[in-house]
């Protein structure tokens, strides 16, 4: 717990207002899949909701929508939550998030990640890595996906910061969060 509240502290220290600052998170609920678009399409890959209620096609899938895919034994994954977290609080009524849990060692590490590290969007599951071929391998992976559906951007690695996800969203999505 020492070592934790040390590297917060080093953290807030070290930042600038540029850079999200890494907080404690709060434990939540895991969010239901219910506010993400999609169309009728019914081929494809359907991904568990980690609500465990439903689940989502990824070709039935509509924008506007910036896809995350991540697994929570990733260190880069866990280096771009605070940007998806400071994004998604402020751009939420204009853009949708969803993850993509991947090549998790059980069922229930990706969902405990999602609860304690304060992610309040929609994640699904890859119970068992069928998206391998899909989506490749290494995560981080952000798909930008349009109003019909179609991926118009993919950017594979780590998101630097903030004003990176604004730019690729208002290049990409022609969204502006700012």
């Amino acid at each position: 717990m020492k070592k934790i509240s040390l590297l917060l502290a080093l953290a807030l220290l070290t930042s600038c207002s540029s850079t999200p600052v890494k907080v404690a998170p709060a434990i939540v609920n895991v969010t239901s899949c219910d506010s993400i678009t999609v169309t009728d399409v019914k081929t494809g890959i359907d991904f568990p909701c980690m609500d465990g209620k439903s689940t989502l096609n990824f070709a039935a899938l509509k924008g506007p929508l910036i896809v995350n895919v991540w697994g929570s034994w990733c260190e880069s994954c866990k280096d771009e939550l605070p940007i998806l977290i400071d994004f998604y609080t402020r751009a939420a009524s204009k853009v949708k998030l969803l993850g993509i849990d991947v090549e998790e060692s059980n069922t229930h590490a990706g969902a405990d990640f999602v609860k304690t590290s304060g992610i309040t969007w929609p994640n699904v599951m890859d119970p068992d890595g069928r998206s391998r071929g899909f989506f490749g391998m290494g995560v981080p992976v952000t798909w930008f996906i349009d109003a019909t559906g179609t991926v118009v951007y993919k950017k594979i690695g780590t998101i630097k910061s903030v004003q990176q996800l604004e730019g690729l969203t208002m290049t990409h999505l022609k969204i502006s969060v700012s």
